[in-house]
């Protein structure tokens, strides 16, 4: 599934966030699975991969790993992510609760937005979202030319 735009949400007192219907509307059990698997990111924000997702990326990315013995570097990594990762069920609302540790790590407030970022979804404070939109908007080319000079020297252009 491919998630764009965002939408502005509020977190209610039980920390429950409710996936918007554009994002819902999309789901599909079989290609998606049953739940979000939800991970704070230290830049305070958290990304929100459907569960099927969240299984084929620590299977075939960078940090994919089948040995037994994984650098130290390696292992701390992955004791992180899979250690703070949490799976998220919608309840019958479309809503999911937020872990309590992952909304103190990230501060996020109630306020939030949730933004579509092709294969997750991610719940940024809606005041930094509003505060860093222009500039955010202004970079995109530079952030572009970086990327593609990266991608050009891993394949050795």
């Amino acid at each position: 599934m491919q998630f764009i735009g965002f939408a502005e949400l509020q977190i209610d007192p039980k920390q429950r966030l409710a996936i918007p219907a554009k994002y819902r509307n999309q789901w599909n059990l079989e290609r998606d699975g049953g739940a979000w698997v939800c991970i704070p990111w230290p830049t305070g924000l958290l990304r929100l991969y459907t569960e099927k997702m969240f299984e084929h990326l620590s299977k075939s990315g960078s940090l994919a790993s089948d040995s037994l013995t994984p650098t130290a570097d390696a292992a701390e990594v992955e004791a992180m992510l899979f250690g703070w990762a949490e799976r998220l069920e919608m309840d019958s609302a479309g809503r999911v609760t937020l872990p309590k540790s992952h909304l103190e790590l990230t501060r996020l407030g109630n306020e939030v937005v949730m933004v579509g970022a092709r294969n997750r979804l991610e719940v940024r404070s809606r005041a930094s979202w509003e505060a860093d939109k222009l500039r955010n908007f202004q970079r995109l080319p530079e952030l572009v030319q970086r990327i593609e000079a990266e991608r050009r020297v891993g394949r050795g252009d």
